[in-house]
């Protein structure tokens, strides 16, 4: 279906939502970690209530850090969290925000599945005066505040350290969703660094797709099949994530290749510091998602008490990822030309060399990280 006549089936699922909304004081709340409770208007008065939408809880950090600390932030600050998990549909996602805004949400915290046909609900629930938040990706719609980490800088780190490896060669890239914003501000970062060497000939881009969902096991069958293409004759890949890494290096280790052809990841996952440790992985770019969750869970206590979004500041203990432009909301402008209200934080590309970081935050026990990786052969594991 072309996304034109996607957005009009989902318009009309969004207006089918509002028309059926329910008055009744009590909810039955399903959780992102699965809990169910019963929440009537009673038990949150007095309470800020926040909710959050996440677009598919099973990606591991959402509930080893982004949750957690989001939620910590939001009780330190006298508020309650709420959760729904869409689990990756685009049409549920619209669903869940209306169920959130009768639940009496007075902010709202997206992780957009599909970044436009989330902006209707955004509309309606900024149209009844609760703030929206757009958590990690971007949504374009300029009601609505976005946090994130600084992904073209992410695809950026990631192809620094690829390229430093191999600064000539064939690449093969594996990019996230097409409807994901920062699959394309990735390979931004990406052609920011290997765009002159590409038009110089001395990098040759061979394979190149985006992948539904992000799928790791998407992304191994992608890489399969550049590798048949090539006869193996691939030199280097730029992955936009670790879960697709995951992927990528399985269909490496197929072929016996695992290890000589350099592989790029984000989000600093357990399987990708142990990879990076093995040599299986170059770069992981860790996103500190615990600072992401606090800085979420302060900034919608701070939107539901009325600061607007020009006023909104960070938390000044960010620790070891400190905003890119400082603790204050500045403005960015979206690929599409809106001007929205944001806070980017700094991502932090992680090598053999500096796995001690992620040890030392609490991100990672130094025994995930050396798994099976022989003593002496990387500092980090003695």
């Amino acid at each position: 279906m072309k996304r034109g006549a996607k957005l009009l089936v989902l318009l009309a699922v969004f207006a089918l939502i509002v028309a059926a909304c329910s008055s009744d004081d009590t909810t039955d709340t399903t959780s992102a970690s699965g809990d169910t409770t019963t929440t009537t208007a009673e038990d949150m008065s007095g309470d800020i209530v926040v909710g959050m939408s996440w677009n598919n809880y099973n990606e591991e950090r959402w509930a080893k850090a982004d949750e957690p600390a989001m939620k910590a932030a939001i009780e330190a600050n006298g508020g309650t969290y709420i959760s729904t998990d869409a689990g990756s549909s685009a049409e549920q996602q619209i669903a869940d925000v209306e169920n959130l805004i009768s639940q009496g949400a007075d902010v709202i915290i997206i992780l957009a599945q599909d970044t436009e046909a989330i902006v209707p609900a955004v509309q309606n629930a900024t149209s009844q005066g609760i703030p929206v938040i757009a958590y990690d990706r971007l949504i374009e719609d300029d009601s609505a505040f976005y946090l994130t980490f600084d992904n073209v800088e992410v695809g950026r780190a990631e192809a620094r350290v690829i390229f430093e490896l191999v600064p000539t060669g064939t690449y093969a890239i594996i990019k996230g969703n097409s409807a994901d914003a920062n699959a394309d501000f990735l390979r931004q970062g990406y052609e920011d660094v290997i765009g002159e060497a590409v038009a110089a000939g001395d990098i040759t881009i061979c394979c190149e797709t985006y992948t539904d969902n992000w799928d790791g096991a998407l992304a191994q069958q992608e890489m399969e099949q550049f590798l048949t293409q090539e006869n193996n004759e691939i030199d280097a890949v730029l992955s936009e994530n670790d879960g697709m890494a995951t992927g990528v290096v399985a269909a490496l280790e197929a072929q016996g290749l695992a290890g000589t052809i350099p592989v790029s990841g984000q989000d600093g996952d357990a399987a990708a510091l142990n990879r990076v440790a093995l040599g299986t992985q170059a770069v992981s770019v860790w996103k500190n998602a615990f600072e992401l969750g606090k800085a979420a869970g302060t900034i919608a206590v701070q939107l539901a008490n009325g600061t607007a979004l020009d006023a909104v500041t960070a938390p000044t203990d960010m620790g070891v990822t400190a905003p890119a432009a400082g603790l204050n909301a500045m403005v960015f402008t979206t690929p599409g030309g809106l001007d929205v209200w944001s806070i980017i934080l700094t991502p932090m590309p992680i090598t053999q060399d500096n796995l001690n970081v992620v040890v030392d935050s609490g991100w990672i026990s130094q025994e995930q990280v050396c798994q099976n990786v022989a003593a002496g052969t990387v500092d980090v594991c003695g």
